[in-house]
């Protein structure tokens, strides 16, 4: 299975975990392990533009997604180095000119992300131009696979917790798997390994374990990626949002069942569970206790 992924998080990078001593709810010593976080600062052609708290792996992919999807990186623009220091926790990226990010820093808007996710400037500016593909579809067998595979991936979420995954999938099979201690670096890490290695998104399906917000449904369709499932429930902005440029919706995905609340004529259902139980109740009220 684990040939399934060009790249995976990796639980044994001892970066990214620390064992820790405690004790447990009956006072026994324990020791277990804690998911590590780092500031990580970005330079764009030699100015500051934001610290991020990540878990440290690949800083490079997480900087150029993060200002791609801050419309700091126009299509088209010509990046000409990537450059990490990890003695000083700092990436700069290079373009071929100057950039006007200056107004956007003054328009910060504070998300609903986990650790204080940021979009600057006006969230819809390129929201509002982009044009999702309405060949591709998403196979009800696909979601269910597609699910136990990254579900039973090993991952730091599984050893350490504390941590959101995303991951780009293709059909039934999952390309990239990326985690962090907040969802939007997750899908920043996946952007910026779009954009470097010329990933295009219209035949893609992407999944994560977090809540299907605005933010999610605004970075998903700024990739070009016209299905975006989610363990997790809904919003109803991005709800809304998702409707207003046609992209499928599909969030509370556990094992065979989900919940469609836009784009359902990408949906072929060729794996349908029965109905001869209690069973999608029962999911549907887990995936609203579980969600992360």
């Amino acid at each position: 299975m684990q040939e399934q992924f060009i790249i995976r998080p990796n639980p044994d990078d001892p970066r990214l975990t620390r064992r820790v001593d405690g004790i447990d709810h009956a006072g026994r010593p324990i020791t277990t392990s804690v998911t590590v976080e780092r500031p990580l600062t970005l330079f764009l052609n030699g100015r500051e533009i934001v610290t991020m708290m990540t878990i440290g792996d690949y800083p490079e992919y997480l900087a150029l997604g993060y200002l791609l999807n801050q419309n700091m990186i126009r299509d088209g623009e010509r990046v000409r180095a990537v450059e990490y220091d990890p003695d000083i926790d700092t990436v700069v990226v290079r373009t071929d000119g100057e950039t006007s990010f200056e107004e956007k820093l003054k328009k910060k808007t504070l998300t609903s992300g986990c650790a204080q996710g940021t979009v600057f400037g006006d969230m819809m500016e390129k929201f509002e131009t982009v044009t999702l593909p309405e060949g591709h579809v998403v196979k009800t067998s696909w979601l269910s696979a597609l699910v136990k595979k990254i579900n039973t991936a090993p991952s730091l979420y599984l050893q350490a917790g504390a941590i959101h995954g995303c991951a780009l999938c293709q059909e039934d099979r999952p390309l990239l798997y990326m985690e962090d201690v907040g969802r939007h670096n997750a899908v920043d890490k996946i952007a910026g390994y779009m954009f470097r290695h010329g990933v295009d998104g219209g035949d893609k399906i992407f999944y994560t374990t977090g809540r299907l917000t605005s933010e999610m449904v605004i970075k998903t369709v700024q990739m070009g990626i016209p299905i975006l499932v989610s363990r997790s429930g809904f919003t109803a902005w991005g709800v809304d949002l998702a409707r207003q440029v046609g992209l499928t919706l599909l969030g509370r995905a556990r094992g065979r069942r989900f919940v469609a609340l836009s784009g359902q004529q990408r949906i072929i259902f060729d794996d349908v569970p029965s109905e001869d139980t209690a069973a999608s109740t029962h999911d549907a009220r887990a995936g609203r206790r579980d969600e992360r």
